[in-house]
This record gives structure tokens, C-alpha cells and sequence, in this order.
């Protein structure tokens, strides 16, 4: 997991990373931080960027498949080589004044949240999100389905990767949450929209926290992760 909020000769910006190592794979924390520390390295090139192309939809579709084309190729090598195999999923965002840039294999996800609701932004690669793509499930259904955690997608799983990416308009006043899918599965979107987006509820980290021990409170033994990018004035809470 990695989450920077820097200062460019572009404008000010966010980045955030959340990888989720596959529990079922060989050294999944391995594969989380090696794609991590290859968005890390394309993080660092980003930061003295001054050509505003850099930040155009299909450079950033470009570099961010790159990099998880690469870690892929790494992934499958190293796993031949010691005789494992090891996958990760991925949710990348980098958030500027007036953009976001999005990309997401597995079922790590990216909402936005404001006054008005709660959006998810990316689509889960599993099994049962096809179910609900061939009208097989309700969304309601899916929720609460056995073996809603199985991917059809992960870095590192087979030996071509294929990223969705998402583009849009910041909006202003908007949270933009990257959460696991143990951060989600005991606690509502209802409840998340409420609590990030609340005026009297205290810091970013303490909403993060109160959501967190919600999920623990409800029974969840799985990997909790999550991010959060607040746009006001300027970019927060990261």
C-alpha cells in the first residue's frame, strides 16, 4: 500500500495504491510489494514532470499497463523459478485538482463518496460479478454469494494481464475511498457515505478507524485495508 499527496510543477496531487496479495497463492505479500514499489518508482518520475501530456488518459493507460505487464512477467518467473505461484490484485488512483486516473484488477475497489452517495468506480473481476454481468444475480445477491472472493483476474496469475481503467472529473467536496474486499464486506456503502462524509465526524484517520473496528465488531477476519483522498480546497487525508 502506498499514499502520497505531492506538490508538482502540474499542480498538486494524490496517489494511492492498494495491492491485496491473494490468500490462496504462495507469498502473495511478495507479489503486493513488488507492484507497489513498481508504482512507486513511476511516482518518483512524476514528481518533477512539467509537460502536461504527461498526464493525458492514454499516457497514464500506458505507463500504469506497462508497469503491471512487467511485475506480471516478473511474478510468473520468479514462481517457475522456486516452484510457487504468487498474484496480487491492484487498485491504482492518482487524484488531481481537476481529474482522476483509475486502474483495477481484482476485486480491491475505489469509491467516491459525497453528500449525495456513495459510487463504486471500478468492477470486481470475480466469479460471481460475471454472474451479475449475465443477469444471473442481483448486486444485492452478489453481496452475500459462497465463493464471492474467487478472481477471473490478478497480477501474476496467468501470463497475460488485462487492467480496467477508469477516467473522470474531480469533484469537489467528493472522498475518494481504495479499499481490500475485507474492508467492505461486513460494513454498507450506506454506512461508509455516512461516516466519511459526515460535517461532525472528526478526522479522515478517526473515520477510517470507526469504520474499521465496525467491520471487526461484525466478525470480519479478513485483510482490511483502505485509503482515503478528501477534495476541498486542496487534496486531504491522504
Amino acid at each position: 500500500m502506498l499514499a502520497e499527496r505531492i506538490e508538482t510543477p502540474l499542480g498538486q496531487m494524490a496517489f494511492a495504491v492498494l495491492c491485496d496479495g491473494m490468500g490462496g497463492l504462495d507469498r502473495g505479500e511478495e507479489a503486493s510489494e513488488a507492484l507497489v514499489l513498481g508504482f512507486a518508482g513511476w511516482l518518483d518520475g512524476l514528481r518533477e514532470e512539467r509537460d502536461e501530456e504527461a498526464v493525458a488518459d492514454h499516457v497514464i493507460r500506458r505507463q500504469w499497463t506497462g508497469i503491471v505487464e512487467r511485475v506480471n512477467a516478473k511474478l510468473l518467473a520468479y514462481g517457475r523459478e522456486i516452484g510457487c505461484r504468487m498474484g496480487t490484485t491492484v487498485t491504482a488512483m492518482l487524484i488531481t485538482q481537476k481529474r482522476y486516473y483509475l486502474m483495477s484488477i481484482g476485486d480491491t475497489r475505489a469509491y467516491e463518496a459525497a453528500a449525495w452517495g456513495m459510487r463504486q468506480l471500478t468492477v470486481d473481476h470475480t466469479l460471481i460479478q460475471r454472474e451479475v454481468e449475465r443477469g444471473n444475480l442481483t448486486r444485492e445477491q452478489a453481496e452475500n454469494a459462497p465463493m464471492n472472493h474467487v478472481l477471473t483476474r490478478c497480477v501474476g496469475m496467468n501470463p497475460e494481464v488485462y487492467p480496467d481503467m477508469f477516467f473522470g472529473n474531480t469533484r469537489k467536496g467528493a472522498v475518494y475511498l481504495l479499499c481490500s474486499d475485507g474492508f467492505r464486506h461486513r460494513v454498507s456503502e450506506t454506512e461508509m457515505a455516512e461516516t466519511l462524509c459526515k460535517r461532525d465526524g472528526g478526522s479522515m484517520e478517526k473515520r477510517q478507524r470507526n469504520l474499521i473496528e465496525l467491520g471487526k465488531q461484525r466478525g470480519e477476519t479478513d485483510n482490511i485495508s483502505v485509503i482515503t483522498v478528501q477534495c476541498v480546497g486542496s487534496l486531504k487525508g491522504v
